[in-house]
């Protein structure tokens, strides 16, 4: 197997519209139906500037995240970012939480997209 001489760099395989469905994809989840139903039970109309609130926070974060990418493009998004900006500890600990997070939401999701189709 050859090496090239560049391993970390970047295919230009993904065009604009394929990341944007995937976003929309994995932001819309079956537990936001299920979460927002209950929200809207408990709190009301008020509910609406509790989203507003949280996805002006999940915009400005993406923001960030964004100018980040463009500023050291690497595979290894986030943890990479931390592990070059505050030490490979931190990169380490988001890559491992980030894989937990992962194999704790597929599953809640699956039960809660089968509750939905079980009603």
């Amino acid at each position: 197997m050859g090496q090239s001489s560049q391993p970390h760099e970047l295919g230009g395989g993904l065009k604009s519209r394929h990341v944007t469905m995937l976003s929309i994809a994995g932001v819309i989840g079956a537990s936001l139906f299920v979460g927002s139903s209950v929200a809207i039970a408990e709190a009301g109309p008020a509910v609406l500037l509790a989203y507003l609130f949280a996805g002006l926070l999940v915009v400005m974060i993406m923001r960030m995240l964004a100018e980040m990418a463009v500023a050291t493009p690497d595979t290894g998004s986030f943890s990479t970012y931390a592990d070059k900006a505050i030490g490979r500890w931190a990169g380490y600990t988001i890559g491992w939480l980030y894989w937990w997070f992962w194999v704790l939401v597929i599953p809640l999701e699956a039960n809660i997209a089968a509750m939905i189709l079980h009603s």
